[in-house]
């Protein structure tokens, strides 16, 4: 699996993406604020942010032994120094970095910094909550698709629609984004996962909802912990059930099924 070290940014060379001077090293994660005060506008982000990590967790865990990946759910990731610092930063609602930890030094992350670690993200996710145009803001140095695309590079990056529930999917070529069509099963192959995200219509944390889930390239959408635990339990009784007739039609026949 291949990761692209460097972002649009660093390439054009407008951000401090440098070596540290040891007289005035540039900060970082535990440095930089890690909180806007900014409180969280719709009531999905979080439970749809479980439901993309909750399945896949296991999955990465296989795919990089090392443990090489970082999940983010409304964490910042410092793109350009600023003043103030949080002027340079942007909290994606869900993003995925593979080559990089997820703990820096035996602490866990406050934030991502660019400047650091130099790794994009392979995808990121926005959940709209008004009428979508923050999260297709174009505006330089300002706009979420703009930093997406021309500061941090992100090779995905995708706008989830709860409400009709449907993903506008884009991914980074020769350092613009491409609008990506679906497949035939209407989901979005990201190929540095080896895995489709779509929309799966159904109940999760008490909600009736369009999600968007992971599927294998096969079809088969990856269940969540507590899906997997009720499969197991629904074939535990299923078995009982099936032991509970033999017996019975034994003691029938005269049969003591013991013997």
């Amino acid at each position: 699996m291949s990761t692209t070290l460097i972002s649009p940014a660093e390439k054009r060379g407008e951000f401090p993406f440098v070596p540290d001077d040891p007289a005035r090293p540039l900060p970082d994660h535990t440095q930089l604020p890690d909180s806007d005060g900014e409180i969280v506008t719709n009531f999905q982000e979080h439970p749809q942010g479980s439901l993309l990590t909750d399945p896949i967790e296991p999955y990465l865990r296989q795919l990089r032994p090392d443990l090489d990946f970082c999940i983010g759910q409304d964490n910042g990731i410092y793109w350009k120094l600023t003043e103030p610092y949080l002027r340079g930063a942007v909290s994606p609602d869900w993003f995925l970095i593979f080559g990089v930890p997820l703990t820096l030094e035996g602490k866990m992350r406050r934030s991502y910094v660019l400047w650091k670690e130099h790794v994009p993200p392979s995808i990121v996710l926005e959940i709209v909550s008004g009428n979508g145009r923050e999260e297709r803001d174009e505006t330089p140095e300002k706009g979420k698709f703009w930093i997406y695309e021309q500061a941090i590079g992100a090779e995905y990056y995708g706008i989830f629609e709860g409400d009709p529930g449907r993903i506008e999917m884009y991914r980074l070529v020769n350092g613009m984004y491409e609008l990506q069509e679906p497949n035939a099963a209407g989901r979005y192959p990201i190929d540095a996962l080896g895995l489709e995200l779509g929309i799966w219509r159904g109940r999760y944390w008490y909600f009736d909802l369009s999600w968007m889930r992971w599927w294998y390239p096969d079809g088969t959408m990856i269940p969540t912990g507590q899906e997997l635990a009720d499969m197991e339990r629904e074939r535990a009784d299923e078995a009982q059930l099936r032991a509970d007739r033999l017996e019975a039609q034994l003691r029938a026949l005269g049969i003591d099924p013991n013997a």
